[in-house]
């Protein structure tokens, strides 16, 4: 084959797939590199891939100081000795992480555990990369010998650009990136996120598989297509990726049985056998056709998620805290929503909030119908939620992430406040017939937004024997829209029409289809307030 084989079983390989041209990269473009890429123009052409890798990667900019493959050479007899390669324990950083094999013959296989364990020896400050076994291998088919694949690792792990994020190698750094990966699912795939709030108990430790999907489950062939893009455009790739994989995951397995009694290892299931419903070039279409935040943006909310982490002391691996915990049955009491809608509220909610519990600040059982007062408990406290009960028993709310006093930042004049993870909600019940012919009630929440789209969300067979439709409108927020008093507001006002407006007696209000948000009504356009009640979050 070529000087690139030595550790490739052809017989794993679609040789079928390999093109035999002779091709040579010479653009330098960015942006022309980034079409290629996405183009897979170094995808059927096993040689050039692993030059156009040897050479983006050298162009990686690190630290002074980088292991390079003389390194390699100076201390694998020292760290590996005379011990089977197949017996090589992996550091505990991997987090149990198995090594794919891919198309890796059986020399192959056991190159990788010699490489991160010297990548361990020299990057002693890494404390928990479950992603590194699968780069390793990945690199490895397109690597010359072990130190040459040792080199490039050692070069993205040094990466010390700012601005170029690449591989997590913290506890914290993973964390946060899992909860930005749910917020950004919460806002590109409600079909696929309400489908997991109703058979998840927890949907955050659903998410928090979301880079095993890529590195680990994912078949040779896509996963190096992914790499491709991802050398060139960097982490933000690998986000898309996974949200067009849960989007597939919910087209194609909405409406079926579960396969097994976790929805974690259904996901895993279906990505592992992707090339059945999906193939390379389908997957990355629908990843770059998602219109999602800029890097600056998701930069800034992966920042929001660490200080959140760091601020509740979660810097180390410890198992994560459920929405089950935070909205406990013994501590929380509600006279508008139950525990179970409660929790389902707060699946919607930022992550970096959904650690807290809820803590009431105003109701107007105790504090009276006094706008004045409503302020005064609710100033001060970022974000908060809005719950309403009607007079006719319905339920909706909003909820803020900016604190009510920024709506005098411009004194005496009307100001606009708020940001693009405010939403708006309604509460319906739904009866189901059980198979034993009892009626239970199901909840579920229209979350509001722009621009407007219809799912029908097909609830799967539970193992409880649940199963029913519910046809649900989504409305996902627009990007970098600020929520102006009119919209969402306690006085008269607005132009564009009023998701929610409330008296200053707080008795009466009224809701209607609006612009900022593109809902359709919460409950009866013109309505009297049985309750009403103001949530914050406490640590």
């Amino acid at each position: 084959m070529d000087e690139y084989s030595r550790f490739v079983d052809w017989d794993k390989m679609d040789v079928s797939a390999q093109s035999q041209d002779t091709k040579e990269l010479t653009c330098t473009d960015l942006h022309e590199l980034k079409q290629l890429a996405r183009q897979g123009y170094w995808a059927k052409n096993h040689s050039l891939r692993a030059k156009v890798y040897h050479k983006l990667i050298s162009n990686i900019p690190c630290r002074t100081v980088t292991p390079d493959a003389n390194v390699y050479r100076d201390i694998v007899g020292k760290i590996v000795g005379k011990r089977s390669s197949s017996s090589l324990p992996l550091p505990e950083f991997v987090d149990n992480s198995l090594i794919p094999t891919y198309c890796l013959n059986a020399e192959g296989v056991g190159a990788v555990r010699k490489i991160i364990l010297c990548v361990a020896n020299q990057f002693p400050d890494i404390s928990f990369c479950p992603a590194l076994p699968s780069v390793t291998a990945l690199l490895l088919h397109y690597s010359k010998d072990e130190a040459e694949c040792f080199e490039q690792v050692c070069r993205i792990l040094a990466c010390n650009d700012p601005s170029k994020r690449l591989i997590d190698q913290t506890f914290l750094a993973f964390e946060s990136s899992c909860m930005t990966f749910g917020d950004l699912v919460n806002k590109y795939c409600q079909a696929a996120h309400k489908l997991m709030v109703a058979v998840s108990e927890d949907v955050l430790e659903v998410y928090s598989d979301w880079q095993r999907w890529l590195f680990g489950e994912l078949p040779m062939v896509y996963i190096a297509r992914i790499f491709d893009v991802f050398l060139v455009e960097g982490y933000k790739v690998l986000y898309r990726v996974a949200l067009a994989l849960l989007k597939f995951f919910h087209k194609v397995r909405a409406g079926q049985p579960m396969e097994s009694d976790s929805i974690q290892q259904d996901i895993r299931a279906f990505v592992r056998d992707i090339a059945k419903s999906v193939s390379p070039e389908r997957l990355l279409e629908k990843a770059f056709a998602i219109r999602l935040f800029s890097r600056k943006e998701i930069q800034l909310l992966q920042m929001a998620n660490e200080k959140a982490l760091q601020q509740k002391g979660i810097t180390v691996k410890q198992k994560r805290q459920n929405v089950h915990l935070a909205v406990h049955a013994e501590n929380f009491k509600s006279e508008i929503v139950s525990v179970k809608e409660m929790r389902d509220i707060w699946s919607w909610i930022p992550e970096r909030f959904a650690l807290c519990q809820p803590l009431l600040l105003f109701t107007t059982l105790e504090h009276g119908c006094s706008l004045s007062r409503f302020y005064s408990h609710s100033e001060g406290h970022e974000p908060t939620l809005l719950l309403i009960k009607t007079t006719a028993k319905e339920v909706c709310g909003a909820y803020l992430s900016t604190d009510w006093s920024e709506r005098r930042r411009g004194g005496n004049k009307l100001s606009f406040f708020g940001t693009g993870e405010c939403f708006v909600f309604r509460v319906s019940k739904i009866s189901l017939l059980l198979p034993s012919t009892q009626t239970e009630q199901l909840y579920w929440l229209a979350v509001t937004s722009l621009p407007l789209q219809e799912a029908g969300l097909w609830l799967p067979v539970i193992p409880h024997g649940k199963s029913t439709k519910i046809s649900v409108q989504l409305f996902p927020m627009p990007r970098n829209v600020e929520i102006s008093l009119p919209c969402l507001c306690l006085f008269p006002g607005g132009g564009d029409g009023q998701a929610l407006y409330l008296d200053a007696d707080l008795n009466h209000g009224r809701t209607s289809h609006c612009n900022t948000f593109n809902n359709q009504p919460l409950c009866s356009e013109s309505f009297q307030i049985s309750i009403l009640e103001v949530w914050g979050f406490r640590d």
